[in-house]
């Protein structure tokens, strides 16, 4: 899979990916541009067009670049004249499109191809219960603030599913430093797992799948 479930991470993805098409696509012209400023065939012109959807600053970079192409073809020998203009029009045009582009890649493509092999690793875990007890695992490992989270969207554990080496103490104490019961946060998380509990490795796993932006 390539996008999210989730609407808001799709989008994201999608703006994101929007963003490399269009950046590859803005150079892409500007490479063309480029090399038709610096044809050697090509007559000169009195007035030649402004580059559009590019700015002042890459625009008059760019008219540099020909009028310095011009310069050597003019200084070339004449019998290789139109070899060496013409490899040096392309390798220009080339080096222009090949420098950002590469460089977005470099940053765009590695993120968006590990978020594809986690989300599609873990909708297969999700498929089977060991599967789910692996995302558990890895849930587990989440900053604590997520940790957190997760411990507080679990349910109310009920009187009849206490630990049985808490059947000699009745009453459950609050901790005097926290002011909490001892069975909730992060720590119940772990205990939870550890025990194999199926609320609990439910709660770690969809809140793992939600991470990748999964439906749960």
């Amino acid at each position: 899979m390539w996008y999210a479930h989730n609407p808001g991470r799709r989008a994201c993805q999608l703006l994101g990916d929007g963003a490399a098409l269009l950046w590859t696509a803005l150079w892409a012209a500007a490479a063309l541009a480029a090399h038709r400023l610096v044809q050697p065939s090509s007559p000169p012109a009195a007035h030649r067009p402004r580059i559009p959807l590019l700015g002042s600053s890459v625009d008059g970079a760019l008219r540099g670049v020909a009028h310095a192409g011009n310069r050597i073809v003019s200084a070339a020998p004449a019998p290789q004249e139109p070899a060496a203009a013409q490899a040096l029009a392309v390798l220009g045009a080339m080096a222009l499109f090949v420098i950002p582009v590469g460089l977005m890649l470099t940053v765009w493509l590695p993120r968006r191809i590990r978020w594809t092999r986690q989300a599609a690793a873990a909708q297969d875990l999700a498929a089977t219960e060991d599967g789910r007890e692996l995302l558990a695992l890895r849930a587990l490992l989440r900053p604590l603030d997520e940790l957190a989270a997760t411990a507080a969207l679990l349910p109310a554990q009920p009187d009849g599913t206490l630990d049985r080496d808490q059947d000699q103490d009745q009453e459950l104490e609050l901790d005097p430093d926290l002011d909490v019961p001892p069975e909730t946060g992060p720590g119940s998380l772990a205990k939870g797992w550890r025990e194999a509990d199926p609320v609990v490795l439910d709660a770690l796993a969809d809140a793992e799948l939600q991470r990748l932006g999964l439906r749960a």
